[in-house]
């Protein structure tokens, strides 16, 4: 990303591990990461991939045309599979301009209600300028202003809010960007007379004055995964479910910790991305590793998810800790297919093995 932007270029993915991570390891992955409703999957920006099978054969499917409908999709079948078919060495990617003009705005909402009409404001207010829809509950923002304590990263907002929104705008005139900001903004705190809905959706709001303000912002939704793990021993869960129940799954969360007994050593906290419908849930242990709240919360969470309809891994994958759960999400023909390809690319189970499939 550094070098694109030199160019004036930039990768189209942005998530928490881009210090450390590969781009052939987010193509294994299909990482989505925090602008996935402004530039999509990495299966839609990925053109071309080279990729080494378990017998040492490269694999040539290295286009770089934007369309090309002869034969098999064969870069799609390495995409996404957790290096378990081959080992990606080159991809070409498709990579979007920089935007020149970045707003930040960070809003304090009363219930997942409003966090959900300030999505749908934001989505006809800002239009093709919105690039990213985050959401945090007061829990998860708070386990990040108490390890960033003294750092000087601190909650924008005047009061403690039950729900958050962070929303960005990217694209190429500030002046464009900023009107269209400002009419969000009036409509957000003040609410659409014409829409029916009546009242405002957020009850407080600040927009980032400079680069700065943005980053401390950020660092708020950012910061949420790295503040639960210092605290104590977490479980992390990275789910999709339909919009309007994406919370649902952490107040049940909370509930069942409770009728154990729990929810004194046992924090269960939720933030993601609104635009694809992506809940991070994490539930940490105060008191280190417990094997009990590990039960409790596995399978009976996956269970849930796929009652709701959603899927048991997001963006994550499936790895090594969710294959016996794939059928949830998978239908029983979909997997004997999935195993009749691992079994002709790699028929000895030499490529990343004990992952994805059992």
């Amino acid at each position: 990303d550094n070098y694109l932007a030199e160019q004036g270029y930039m990768v189209p993915l942005d998530l928490g591990a881009k210090g450390t991570c590969t781009i052939g390891g987010n193509a294994a992955t299909n990482a989505g990461g925090l602008r996935y409703l402004r530039y999509g999957s990495l299966r839609g920006n990925i053109l071309g991939i080279e990729a080494v099978l378990a017998d040492g054969s490269v694999v040539d499917s290295l286009s770089a045309l934007r369309k090309d409908n002869t034969g098999y999709g064969l870069p799609q079948l390495f995409i996404g599979s957790e290096g378990t078919l081959g080992v990606i060495t080159r991809l070409t990617l498709l990579v979007p301009p920089r935007p020149t003009s970045v707003n930040v705005a960070f809003f304090g909402c009363k219930d997942f209600e409003h966090v959900q009409r300030t999505f749908a404001l934001a989505r006809r207010k800002l239009g093709e300028v919105l690039s990213a829809v985050e959401f945090a509950d007061r829990p998860a923002v708070e386990f990040v202003l108490q390890r960033e304590a003294g750092t000087g990263i601190r909650d924008p907002l005047e009061a403690a809010h039950n729900f958050y929104v962070l929303i960005e705008t990217s694209g190429s005139d500030e002046d464009h960007d900023m009107e269209k900001l400002h009419r969000f903004l009036e409509a957000a705190m003040e609410g659409e007379q014409d829409s029916g809905q009546g009242g405002p959706v957020v009850d407080d709001g600040v927009v980032a004055q400079d680069t700065v303000q943005a980053r401390a912002i950020w660092r708020l939704r950012e910061g949420i995964s790295d503040a639960m793990t210092v605290a104590g021993y977490v479980y992390k869960y990275d789910v999709s479910l339909p919009l309007p129940r994406m919370y649902e799954l952490v107040e049940a969360t909370r509930e069942r910790l409770e009728a154990q007994g729990l929810s004194a050593t046992a924090k269960a906290a939720g933030y993601g991305h609104l635009g694809d419908a992506n809940l991070h849930l994490n539930v940490t242990s105060l008191t280190g590793r417990d094997d009990r709240l590990l039960g409790l919360l596995e399978p009976w969470l996956f269970e849930w998810v796929a009652a709701a309809k959603g899927s048991i891994s997001a963006e994550h994958g499936v790895g090594q800790c969710k294959p016996e759960y794939l059928h949830l999400s998978k239908a029983d023909s979909a997997v004997v297919l999935m195993k009749q390809l691992k079994g002709m690319l790699d028929p000895k189970g030499i490529l990343n093995p004990y992952k994805v499939l059992v």
